[in-house]
């Protein structure tokens, strides 16, 4: 019997990715390291990476980076399958299927900033609900709303502004 291989070769995207996917991970546990005023409570400094790789390679590109950091970095900080992989993950993926919408609206008034915001609201919105439905069956996990809506104002506003000011700073070439 002759053995066989399977040769996986990776494409420039494929790499491109991996790097930016990197990133978002780094960032991740970073974050993780910063003393949280409340639960659940984060910057989302990852989002920011998300948001450039949205901005300049697409929603596609973006949902594979989101993804990858999302399993890597649980995996990381010893969290998967853990309730905390699952609010990241339900989280993640509201705040992909928004911003793939948002990604139809008029680029004039919905740049970085704008999407930022909107994606930090699905975010923390995904995370509720999941929350409600699974871990807290009751009610007044919507008193935390009110919190989580101005952390994410502040949060989405300052990750817009810092993704904003990098896209302008990126040249094709250092892409």
């Amino acid at each position: 019997m002759t053995p066989s291989t399977i040769e996986i070769v990776p494409t420039a995207d494929d790499r491109r990715i991996a790097r930016l996917a990197t990133a978002a991970i780094v960032l991740t546990v970073a974050e993780a390291a910063i003393p949280l005023p409340l639960p659940g409570v984060k910057p989302g400094l990852a989002n920011i990476v998300i948001l450039i790789v949205l901005m300049r390679w697409g929603w596609r590109d973006a949902v594979w980076v989101a993804l990858l950091r999302v399993f890597a970095g649980s995996l990381l900080l010893g969290q998967l399958f853990a309730p905390g992989f699952f609010l990241s993950l339900s989280g993640s993926l509201v705040s992909l299927a928004t911003l793939g919408l948002a990604m139809h609206l008029p680029r004039r008034w919905f740049g970085p900033v704008s999407l930022s915001i909107l994606a930090a609201f699905a975010h923390i919105g995904g995370q509720l609900m999941l929350a409600r439905l699974w871990l807290v069956p009751h009610d007044g996990v919507f008193y935390l709303v009110p919190v989580f809506a101005a952390a994410a104002t502040i949060f989405g506003l300052i990750n817009g502004l810092v993704a904003s000011k990098l896209l302008a700073r990126l040249t094709p070439r250092s892409a």
